[in-house]
């Protein structure tokens, strides 16, 4: 089989974008649009990816590591120009290289391996991937001969009347004959209006010493569409969640109202799920099977189990497992971890602490830095007192522990196995276990003292 190399071009600022961040980062469904791309390419097992950077280099390296190399693009000198500068890199490679710009995040993996395929079974020099427009102002025309051969790339400002109702167009994406292609870019000048180098002019040079140059058309328009301004960003952003949303209900998840659900690209959803309307899952959260998340929940970076019920809550950086509920309107901070069968009711706040099977927090509570036991029962408005002005302090609760209403557990304290607390205590020492801990002041009664308060009838 033909060595594969591949080709980035991420070195545009993007103006029109009207933005501080380089535009191939701007995200889609939870991934920057560069993201997408490389994890494109990385399905058809290329021996090498070269992404080519230039305005914020620093930014793109970060974020895509080493999942490829680089070549850097200091001035902005047109697309031929970028590809130049990889020429350390791959110009002494045998193979075929698919060039692809990085803001084109909507084009998938199968699309690429069929514009291989084809530019492969031809023994062409040069490939264009191409699409079918209904509307093409704008794009460069693919003009083909009698035989369906293509003749040249006319851009919208040079193509005449007949030439402008053409319908296929240039997608920006390419396959070359690795070689062939550096041998090409050698020759391409800049004797434009811009002063630039241009990749298609690759094209017309490999067609005047006589190479094969075809064009291969994808299926779906929209799939080709460069990101250049926010417009575009959010058209992209629809498509790609209507795929996304699709495939979870080819995968047997129930969307209540697809239309009005947000599901980020590396999500995991189980079977059996149903996710109702105006749900955000983000980030690298899984979700297992027979759940049910609740209409405007959000989950990000979280791991939940089976049979979870979901209600209106929020929840980041969590761990929940089979069987337990959260909500109406809970929330699970990172370093939350639930164990089976727990219950977290509304307005219940959990932070950093791990929480034992089949206990129940109802209501009104925060729980931050602690370790609660199985079975414990913790009363409507309970605090942990967790932060002391500098540093925060852990609490632990052992195994069928009560703690009362109201109860104020100042940490550092530990509480043992089947004590109790008496409503409206602030605990600020040990309790032993089977103990009850009263931490109130006594009560008094002053009878018939109401009669002298002002406002009294």
């Amino acid at each position: 089989m033909t060595k594969r190399y591949a080709i980035i071009l991420a070195a545009g600022q993007g103006s029109r974008m009207k933005s501080k961040k380089y535009k191939v980062l701007h995200e889609i469904a939870g991934k920057a649009m560069v993201e997408h791309v490389v994890g494109n390419v990385e399905k058809l097992s290329p021996e090498k990816i070269v992404a080519v950077v230039g305005f914020g280099a620093e930014s793109v390296k970060e974020r895509l590591g080493e999942r490829s190399e680089y070549a850097l693009q200091s001035e902005q000198l047109g697309t031929g120009h970028a590809v130049l500068m990889t020429k350390e890199l791959l110009a002494d490679k045998e193979g075929t290289t698919l060039v692809i710009c990085g803001d084109t995040p909507l084009i998938t993996a199968e699309t690429l391996d069929a514009l291989f395929a084809a530019h492969e079974k031809a023994e062409a020099k040069a490939t264009i991937l191409t699409a079918h427009a209904e509307n093409p102002f704008s794009y460069g025309r693919i003009i083909r001969n009698a035989e369906g051969h293509v003749e040249r790339i006319v851009e919208e400002k040079d193509a005449n009347e007949e030439e402008q109702k053409v319908q296929e167009i240039n997608t920006g994406t390419f396959c070359f004959d690795n070689k062939a292609l550096f041998e090409a870019l050698d020759q391409v000048g800049n004797d434009n209006a811009q002063g630039e180098y241009y990749l298609p002019d690759v094209i017309g040079i490999l067609q005047q010493q006589g190479e094969i140059v075809t064009a291969h058309q994808m299926a779906e328009f929209a799939d080709s569409i460069g990101i250049n301004d926010r417009m575009a960003l959010s058209v992209a952003t629809k498509t790609m969640r209507q795929r996304l949303n699709h495939q979870h209900m080819v995968n047997g998840v129930t969307f209540i109202d697809p239309d009005t659900t947000y599901i980020d690209t590396d999500v995991v959803i189980g079977n059996d799920t149903v996710i109702e309307a105006g749900v955000h899952i983000k980030g690298n959260t899984v979700i297992g099977s027979n759940c049910l998340i609740g209409a405007n929940s959000e989950i990000i970076d979280s791991q939940l189990g089976d049979h979870i019920k979901v209600t209106s809550s929020h929840i980041e950086g969590a761990t929940v497992q089979n069987g337990s509920d959260i909500g109406p309107f809970g929330r699970l901070r990172p370093g939350a971890e639930l164990a089976e069968n727990v219950h977290i009711g509304n307005f219940v706040e959990v932070k950093k602490a791990t929480i034992a099977k089949g206990t129940k927090i109802g209501h009104l509570t925060y729980v931050g830095d602690a370790e609660i036991g199985e079975n414990v029962n913790i009363g409507c408005g309970t605090v942990f007192v967790n932060y002391d002005g500098k540093n925060k302090h852990q609490s632990i609760i052992g195994d069928n522990v009560f703690l009362g209403c109201q109860t104020s557990i100042v940490s550092p304290v530990t509480i043992g196995d089947g004590a109790f607390t008496a409503a409206g205590s602030t605990i600020t020492k040990d309790v032993p276990a089977n103990s009850l801990a009263i931490a109130r002041a006594e009560q008094a009664n002053k009878e018939n003292y109401a009669k002298k308060l002002p406002y009294s009838k």
